[in-house]
């Protein structure tokens, strides 16, 4: 039934919780578990009338290179997690809008399922452009459980 399982990780500990879920119904239905990290390339907020000082725009490819390996580590320290448990585990890293990468693969890799956390990392994230796990929720094509 739940063979293929998706669990966007963000270190939170809400997504931690998400993965504990995901690796109890994948050994319960002799599933795999791909754990999915998205970091962004918008930093962070672009204002009206805004100028970006010369000197200043060296500084981005190093927060987007920083929030790359960021999402690597959290990546690896679920693989780490699921393996000990005898679960095969997968990880995709992808880089964009959290939302619509994880809908994307969802849909791409045919899921069975997501197990998303209730809460994230990144209440302004939040605040700006709306809840991760109510995005995944509405716009999934396949059963989502949302764990708190």
């Amino acid at each position: 039934m739940f063979e293929k399982i998706l669990v966007p990780l963000d270190g939170s500990d809400h997504s931690v919780r998400a993965l504990t879920v995901a690796v109890q119904i994948a050994k319960k239905f002799d599933g795999d578990i791909i754990l999915i990290h998205v970091y962004s390339n918008v930093w962070p907020i672009v204002m009206p009338h805004a100028t970006i000082m010369p000197e200043a725009t060296g500084i981005i490819p190093k927060l987007i290179e920083a929030a790359r390996e960021a999402g690597a580590t959290i990546l690896a320290d679920g693989e780490k997690k699921v393996k000990a448990e005898g679960v095969h585990v997968e990880t995709f890293l992808r880089e964009g809008h959290t939302v619509e990468e994880i809908l994307k693969t969802a849909e791409e890799g045919k899921f069975d399922l997501i197990v998303v956390g209730a809460r994230g990392l990144s209440m302004i994230k939040e605040i700006l452009l709306g809840s991760v796990s109510d995005g995944v929720m509405r716009h999934a094509r396949c059963p989502v459980l949302v764990v708190k």
